[in-house]
């Protein structure tokens, strides 16, 4: 089964690439299964089913979805191995950028939108620099010169991943990143395969609850700024 990872800020038109992407698939009887995360609530499962392919929904709730994400990466592919997914796609939030990590032997797809600001790109974290696909929407809002800028930007980066432009309106993309999923290496299982990245730690006192500001109420792993 070929496994994939896609990720992105909020908003920035995940679903829609993968939605018109999906249909390109399914043009060719490629038998997908969707595997979305987020964290309170989302709709983008029912879209998915519209499509007549399987589709596992899972939401953190008072986890972080990108830890919630890693956490349940083996038993989302047993679920796509029972419903006899040839590829398997897995939407995660990764609302920090500084997570949802790519897995080693799996293609990582990461979404980024031309509105999310120049400097964006040096922001995000591992999420983009060591994706292998690069997908830049909403270019059809800003000039010329803004996305060559921004392309370069991403380049600076990540300069071994393929960007590519996607019209979420349209569709126009959709062609081209049907052919690198299709070319994308199989996997059996993802049990001792390992992360791109290493997650970030912060086990303290408010991950258990705390509510309460001051240093008094401050335990465990707990990071202060240099003043």
């Amino acid at each position: 089964m070929k496994f994939i990872t896609i990720a992105g800020p909020p908003s920035c038109g995940k679903t829609a690439v993968l939605i018109h992407t999906i249909k390109r698939l399914l043009e060719d009887d490629t038998k997908v299964a969707v595997g979305k995360i987020d964290c309170l609530e989302t709709d983008d499962g029912e879209r998915y089913k519209d499509l007549g392919i399987p589709v596992i929904v899972g939401l953190s709730g008072d986890l972080c979805p990108d830890h919630y994400y890693v956490s349940n990466l083996e038993e989302i592919l047993t679920w796509a191995k029972k419903n006899q997914a040839e590829m398997t796609i897995l939407e995660t939030a990764g609302l920090c950028h500084r997570c949802a990590p790519a897995i080693v032997g799996c293609l990582s797809v990461v979404v980024i939108d031309n509105l999310s600001g120049i400097d964006t790109p040096r922001k995000i974290g591992p999420v983009l620099t060591t994706a292998d696909v690069v997908v830049i929407t909403k270019g059809d809002i800003v000039s010329q010169a803004e996305r060559e800028v921004f392309r370069q930007k991403i380049r600076l980066v990540n300069p071994e991943a393929e960007i590519l432009e996607f019209n979420g309106l349209t569709g126009k993309g959709s062609v081209r990143l049907r052919k690198i999923l299709l070319e994308s290496p199989e996997v059996h299982t993802l049990v001792d395969e390992t992360l791109r990245s290493s997650m970030p730690a912060c086990i303290c006192s408010y991950c258990t609850g705390e509510t309460r500001i001051g240093n008094s109420y401050q335990l465990g792993n707990v990071l202060k700024i240099v003043s």
